[in-house]
């Protein structure tokens, strides 16, 4: 959940000032996945390393870093490692000391930036503690650089210990999910870098074109570490520069050129030479022997606010290209037809499953919710909806007949993709969707759909939800289009998903109005959403997203469970939004809504346009227009996206950075 970031250039001579641009600017890219703390560590030869942290956002660091550093700013540095965090904190409270990176000691011998949560480092701590280690923060991550030191310091009688032979042998100690970025006074100029559960990817950018496709991995267990000929990736005595980064959003704007690590690598480089070790060959994850050099296809504009206050917003308003380009190429709107590539191999195993669970988190649970209806109407087969953590704490029966579905937006989910692996060792067929290539979702999975949504830098979900769904429907109809009677559905659905572009920018022009609606419930205390059918989902993320964003108490309720309890909440006084569609629960939502009106509420509904009678009985209604019962939901989330949004501007609140939350949830 925190964001790293490291800096090294090789023979690359460059100013200090351009290194801390540099740095600071990767942090700024990652501040959607932490915004506590940051921090920084850069060399000064005559003083040693300087580290910086500060409290509060990375805007904060940068007005520190060149208040505290205005001297040598012009300084040439011809090659330097330079490291950067931005913290999401899980251990100890968001402060200066919690900060990262963390050292060893006064010294600075070892330095670490970490994303994720060390489960051990209690017994680890505690050991320290009596070899006289002094800590100075409440954090899990200060054992590490400590630990380093100390077996740097307390070799086996004659050894020599390398920079990878120190790193090494503390992550054979640490128990849990980890990225980690080593930087050392001792092997000056070295960086190495481990991943364990937590996304890390490494960008090359060379004076020279970069011929090779792939680096090569040397094994602990029959290599020595060094590797041999041709398994580096090796500059020639030119000049390069390396990038660390939690996401490639931060490497874009300085090269394409990236390797996505996987578990258990540990890369480093020394004389400007790239390495890729492991401690042993891994027989299921393992098989190619090497980390492909993949080309970004991400686009610098993609990750820009352009003419928009907040991401978020400028995100809700791209949906009608977002769920355009989640269908691109993958429909043919002519002849009715869905080929989704990344299941062909698999179509028939999918359709012939007895089974089919989908196993997600917070917004992309939801969009497991809004589709299961379509999903087991056009599959004939049961549809389990499951929230990964609840899965796994309830270690769930999976028998080698079902498909697993893995929707993540990061594709970096912690509590999913242990799910994941636990379906994995059980035989089941798994399917990822997610929106991020080379995620580890992506990668573990037998097939899936990369729903092509684009960078999401709001920590509020709400293209990659839409581009969820259609993703979603359009599997549904290619298990679908198997079966006769189904066809006239499927290309009902297939000419609903045409128009859906062109419907969501009509939704989008109701802004105003929504507007308006804001101002009239932004100093509410609490906000209730009611629907039912393909729309229990929307009232569950309408209300995710005013609670994300607004900080305002709000609950998706499902409107054919409000006599059982939720009705007592109803008075004049609370405002109660409720979705009345004209699909198959149209008579029920109705319903619904006259047990309201009857406890005196003034109730706010998402209607269809030309729907007078509920317009009559509505305060204030949003008429949105009409499309096939299973996309109505995408409309229907649109208003809610758009209330949250601006009942949080209205509440003077950061949008795109809400408290306590950050955008990949790579901790359990």
């Amino acid at each position: 959940m925190c964001g790293i970031f490291a800096y090294l250039n090789y023979c690359v001579p460059c100013e200090r000032k351009k290194v801390y641009d540099i740095l600071l600017k990767g942090l700024e890219r990652l501040e959607y996945r932490g915004y506590d703390s940051a921090g920084i560590a850069v060399d000064y030869p005559e003083e040693g390393v300087h580290i910086i942290r500060k409290r509060g956002k990375v805007k904060m660091l940068r007005n520190l870093v060149f208040d505290v550093e205005k001297a040598d700013h012009s300084t040439i540095v011809n090659t330097h490692l330079g490291i950067a965090h931005t913290r999401w904190a899980t251990h100890g409270e968001p402060s200066e000391r919690n900060s990262h990176p963390h050292t060893s000691g006064e010294d600075n011998s070892f330095i670490v930036i970490h994303n994720g949560i060390i489960t051990n480092y209690k017994d680890i701590k505690l050991f320290l503690e009596k070899e006289n280690y002094m800590f100075t923060s409440d954090t899990d991550t200060e054992v590490i650089p400590k630990l380093a030191h100390y077996i740097y310091n307390n070799p086996e009688e004659g050894e020599d210990l390398s920079f990878t032979d120190v790193v090494e042998r503390v992550i054979s100690q640490l128990k849990g999910a980890f990225a980690l970025v080593f930087k050392s006074t001792v092997f000056p100029n070295q960086v190495v870098a481990v991943r364990r559960g937590s996304p890390l990817l490494v960008g090359i950018k060379s004076e020279g074109h970069i011929t090779m496709d792939k680096v090569n991995i040397s094994y602990r267990s029959n290599a020595p570490a060094t590797g041999t000929d041709g398994k580096a990736f090796n500059v020639g005595g030119q000049s390069a520069e390396y990038f660390f980064a939690s996401d490639a959003s931060a490497l874009i704007e300085h090269t394409d050129r990236v390797i996505y690590l996987e578990d258990d690598d540990i890369t480093y480089i020394l004389d400007g030479t790239l390495r890729i070790t492991r401690l042993q060959q891994h027989a299921l994850t393992d098989t190619t022997g090497a980390r492909q050099i993949t080309t970004l296809r991400m686009q610098l504009q993609e990750i820009m606010k352009g003419n928009f206050s907040t991401f978020m917003e400028k995100e809700i308003h791209e949906q009608p290209e977002s769920v355009m380009n989640t269908m691109r190429g993958r429909i043919d709107f002519n002849n009715n037809t869905v080929r989704l590539g990344g299941l062909l191999d698999k179509a028939a195993d999918i359709s012939r499953c007895r089974r089919i669970m989908i196993i997600a988190s917070g917004t992309s649970f939801h969009s497991g919710v809004a589709t299961r209806q379509l999903l087991e109407e056009l599959s004939d087969v049961p549809v389990v909806i499951e929230l990964s953590s609840d899965f796994l704490d309830r270690q769930t029966p999976v028998f080698r007949d079902d498909v697993c579905i893995f929707i993540s937006q990061s594709g970096e989910t912690a509590d999913t993709l242990n799910a994941l692996r636990y379906c994995k060792s059980r035989g089941a067929l798994l399917v990822g969707i997610t929106n991020t290539v080379g995620s580890a979702i992506s990668r573990e999975t037998d097939c899936g759909i990369h729903i092509n949504a684009g960078p999401e830098i709001g920590v509020a979900s709400t293209k990659a939800y839409t581009s969820q769904i259609v993703s979603i429907v359009m599997l549904s109809v290619m298990i679908g289009k198997d079966s006769i009677s189904k066809q006239k559905r499927c290309s009902e659905i297939i000419q609903g998903l045409k128009d859906l572009p062109d419907l969501i920018k009509k939704v989008l022009e109701l802004n105003p109005q929504i507007l308006s609606l804001a101002k009239d419930l932004y100093e509410e205390k609490s906000l209730l959403l009611m629907g039912r059918g393909y729309n229990y989902a929307t009232c569950l993320e309408g209300a995710l997203k005013v609670k994300e964003v607004s900080y305002m108490h709000s609950e998706g309720i499902l409107s054919g469970e409000l006599k059982h309890g939720p009705l007592a909440l109803v008075d004049e006084n609370m405002p109660c939004v409720l979705v009345v569609l004209k699909d198959n629960t149209y008579t029920k939502c109705h319903n619904a809504l006259q047990q309201v009106i009857a406890r005196h509420c003034r109730p706010i509904t998402i209607c269809e346009e030309g729907d007078t009678e509920v317009q009559s009985m509505s305060y204030k209604h949003i008429a949105i227009p009409r499309t096939v019962d299973c996309l109505m939901n995408i409309l229907a989330v649109i208003p809610l996206q758009l209330l949250s949004f601006h009942l949080a501007v209205l509440r003077g609140l950061d949008v795109d950075c809400p408290r306590n939350l950050a955008k990949s949830v790579t901790t359990e």
